[in-house]
């Protein structure tokens, strides 16, 4: 049984081609570089891919959540995840904000630029306080005349230094406490008061940009809230849902890619005289992972049809965040392990993806968080 259609599998053939020829070739410039040219994102935007789940009216192509989950697939085959990071957040993780809960003057004044790649776009929720614990962000939000006074300090934001559309989650009642009285605003580039504070260095996602940004007295304008007044904790949460499972759906995709060069790797490489793939233990090590990877798939798309139904599905999708998290951490230092020295160099495939394997379990909802989710919803398992 599949989940996919033909015009799934037409999609799937048009980003592999586009992965071959556009991110391949070009990876590990980007890699050296720190960063995605724009013009990555906007050949992204003249293809179609930018746009496969948004409506028709601003660009798009309409598709189901499937279709989202097929370019994460094939972007995922590249072994390149910082590039694919920049694409990614752009598309599945900040613009779903924007979409799920703009008025129709937000959706028609920006939607078109998000879908064409000509606006880059970032989700500034993170601060070094509150990552997973969203309900600990201390960005503040005052109403002020002709709009809001945005005030604190975002960290860890993806694409936080090239975009040109942030949007930010502040607090917006100063007396409500955890996920009471958060809102979110549409803040553009060059508003007065906000700035991006610093690069930052990180040990994976090379080509992927991440900043610390700062509001000083930043004034957004009050048509530029996004979403109901202190409702915007449950609009996080919501678009949280869609985002770990695209994330599941790279960590699979990119298991079952070092798989597959690992394979080809102990089948050609000998010691003492035998190639590698004669160890029993190498061989029953890799199997193990090919079916754990397999389940991993089917875990994905079980829960992908749950959201494409409009089921929130919070248990399968953090059993899903947990497990495949973990998974390709173990995939990548098993596949390293077995390439020995040769995956131990800088440059090699390998060595990149073990190094980008180790923001999975962290970001888009910490391990331990997402089996704490799990743990509250005991009661919903049939034993």
């Amino acid at each position: 049984m599949t989940i996919y259609s033909e015009e799934h599998e037409q999609l799937r053939r048009q980003v592999r081609r586009f992965v071959e020829t556009e991110i391949i070739p070009n990876g590990e410039k980007w890699e050296r570089e720190g960063n995605v040219p724009r013009e990555f994102i906007k050949r992204m935007g003249d293809l179609g891919f930018l746009g496969i789940g948004f409506p028709e009216a601003y660009g798009g192509s309409g598709m189901d959540f499937i279709g989202w989950m097929v370019l994460a697939e094939e972007l995922g085959r590249s072994t390149y995840a910082g590039v694919v990071g920049v694409a990614t957040v752009h598309t599945l993780m900040a613009a779903p904000h924007l979409m799920h809960a703009g008025n129709a003057e937000q959706l028609e004044r920006y939607m078109p630029g998000i879908v064409s790649g000509e606006l880059l776009t970032a989700v500034a929720i993170s601060e070094a306080d509150a990552g997973s614990d969203v309900g600990a962000m201390r960005t503040k939000a005052i109403r002020t005349e002709g709009g809001w006074l945005l005030n604190g300090t975002k960290y860890w934001i993806s694409n936080g230094v090239n975009a040109d559309l942030y949007f930010v989650a502040a607090r917006t009642d100063a007396a409500g406490k955890g996920a009471k009285g958060i809102s979110m605003f549409i803040v553009e580039k060059n508003t007065p008061g906000f700035k991006v504070s610093r690069k930052l260095d990180k040990l994976g996602f090379r080509a992927s940009d991440t900043a610390e940004l700062i509001f000083d007295d930043c004034l957004v304008p009050t048509s530029n809230l996004l979403g109901e007044e202190h409702r915007g904790f449950y609009a996080v949460m919501e678009n949280f849902q869609t985002e770990r499972l695209i994330l599941c759906t790279l960590n699979i995709a990119e298991c079952m890619t070092a798989l597959g060069f690992t394979i080809q790797y102990v089948r050609d490489r000998k010691a003492f005289g035998v190639a590698l793939v004669k160890h029993q233990v190498l061989r029953q090590k890799i199997s193990m992972l090919l079916a754990r990877a397999e389940a991993g798939r089917r875990m994905v798309q079980h829960a992908a049809i749950l959201l494409a139904k409009g089921e929130k599905a919070i248990l399968e999708v953090s059993m899903a965040k947990a497990y495949c998290g973990e998974l390709v951490n173990e995939t990548m230092y098993t596949c390293l392990q077995f390439h020995g020295g040769a995956g131990f160099l800088k440059g090699t495939a390998i060595e990149r993806m073990f190094r980008d394997a180790r923001l999975y379990s962290i970001g888009g909802g910490a391990t331990e968080v997402m089996l704490e989710e799990v743990a509250k919803r005991w009661d919903e398992i049939e034993f």
